[in-house]
Order: structure tokens, then C-alpha cells, then sequence
């Protein structure tokens, strides 16, 4: 119990130093990426996730995920490998409802806001 709530604290400092990285809007549940500076291609990918990721769980888990460098759930890394494989994990998902190419698109945009965090632009 203690371990879960120091680092939920740790994830949530990890969030507001990195929010100059990757632009956020809301709060709690309604956490989500600002899209509103991403190239074309990434704001269609960002349509598809948000049309059909959110059937599943709320854009915050992602937004912390891609923030923090840690997936929320299992607290492994969030990275290039994490991504690809989340991608695969939903294209098995039959409720997540993604074709090959929307699954790719998201994959493409979570791999360009990682990098984005990472290096500190948007």
C-alpha cells in the first residue's frame, strides 16, 4: 500500500515537471494531449486514439504513460519497445475494434510524443 502511493506521488511529480514536454489539457479523468500543435498526420492519428482508445480507458492513462516514461498499470517503461507493444496487444483486443493501419497511425503518434517528451519539444 505504502509502495503504491509513493509512487503515485513520484508519477505525479514526474507529470507536472514534464508538462512544458508534451502540452496536456483537463485534469484527472479528463487528461488528454493538446493536439493543436502536432504535424497533419499526427492529428489524424490523434482522432483515431481518441475515438477508439477511449472505448477501453480514458486518455489519461496514456497521457501519464507518455509523460512519465512509465506505463501506470504495470510501472515497466513506456518506450519505443512499450509502444509497439501495446500496438500489438490491441490489434488482439477484439473490443478495441482498430484495423492494422489505425493501430500503426496510433503507434506512429505515441512514438512522436515519447520522443517528444524525451527531448523536451512541444
Amino acid at each position: 500500500m505504502l509502495r503504491r502511493l509513493m509512487m503515485t506521488v513520484l508519477l505525479m511529480g514526474w507529470i507536472v515537471s514534464a508538462e512544458g514536454a508534451v502540452k496536456t489539457l483537463g485534469r484527472s479523468e479528463s487528461l488528454r494531449f493538446d493536439p493543436s500543435g502536432y504535424p497533419p498526420e499526427m492529428k489524424s492519428a490523434y482522432a483515431i486514439m481518441q475515438a477508439k482508445c477511449t472505448r477501453c480507458h480514458s486518455l489519461e492513462r496514456t497521457v501519464v504513460a507518455v509523460t512519465t516514461g512509465v506505463a501506470p498499470i504495470s510501472g515497466r517503461p513506456f518506450d519505443h519497445v512499450a509502444v509497439v507493444a501495446y500496438g500489438q496487444k490491441m490489434l488482439r483486443m477484439p473490443n478495441a475494434r482498430m484495423s492494422r493501419d489505425e493501430v500503426k497511425s496510433v503507434v506512429n503518434l505515441l512514438v512522436y510524443l515519447v520522443d517528444s517528451t524525451q527531448s523536451g519539444e512541444k
